[in-house]
């Protein structure tokens, strides 16, 4: 397999998404079935389930906590750190996942466009930042409020709402000249917009994982192969 070369001028964006997550043993989203994790989506993931029962969205959510505890950071998670320790500042990642096994791996320089498992915000949206939360809730009554008396809430960004970090991102990825994405359907908007985004702006672009997304013919190189075999190694940093 061909190393990507990555020249000293390079400045490269990354996205990941849920198959890096799946190679480290927690479940994808699929929404052919309509099924998150054994869930219907609209009863645990959008802002109308929250209103009618979050007592159910924050049982799923506990378990999810549960499960990112018990995984491990990936080859491929690895192999993303050692890429951004060798670039510094010529890096920057993007996931659509909620996990922090990129955090655990050693990444610094990343935004978690859907938000963090692992952080709790206000449901009134009240302005004060997410606090870090990693508790395991047994029923609602569990559950902080924020000082302005709303109920907390998973900071997951629900189907209907908006991705966070969007500008930053766009700045990102209108200042790259190589795209890595790893592990997308190339389904999910706004991020399957990215890669076209970066073309755009005259960027090349590579995609990483065991078949090709649904964007695929948007890509200069689509490599195939779990990113967990394929990446250690792939990346030659020109000095």
């Amino acid at each position: 397999m061909a190393e990507i070369l990555i020249a000293p001028s390079d400045q490269v964006f990354v996205l990941t998404g849920a198959g890096i997550s799946a190679e480290s043993g927690l479940p994808t989203f699929r929404a052919e079935d309509g099924l998150w994790a054994g869930h219907r989506v609209e009863d645990v993931c959008t802002p109308d389930a929250w209103r009618r029962n979050p007592a159910e969205v924050w049982a799923f959510y506990s378990t999810r906590r549960a499960a990112g505890a018990k995984a491990q950071p990936n080859p491929a998670h690895l192999a993303l750190a050692d890429l951004e320790a060798q670039l510094g500042d010529r890096f920057f990642l993007c996931t659509q996942n909620v996990d922090d096994l990129h955090e655990r791996a050693g990444s610094v320089r990343l935004v978690h466009m859907h938000g963090e498992l692992a952080r709790s915000r206000c449901e009134r949206e009240c302005g004060r930042l997410p606090v870090e939360d990693r508790a395991l809730y047994k029923s609602l009554d569990e559950v902080g409020r924020c000082a302005c008396g709303g109920r907390l809430r998973p900071h997951i960004v629900f189907f209907g709402e908006i991705p966070l970090e969007m500008e930053r991102i766009q700045d990102e990825i209108a200042r790259a000249t190589l795209m890595l994405v790893v592990g997308t359907s190339g389904s999910v908007y706004p991020a399957a917009s990215f890669v076209h985004w970066a073309r755009q702006h005259g960027a090349r672009a590579v995609y990483i994982g065991p078949e090709p997304p649904l964007n695929a013919s948007a890509f200069t190189q689509v490599v195939e192969g779990k990113a967990g075999a394929v990446m250690p190694g792939l990346f030659e940093v020109a000095s």
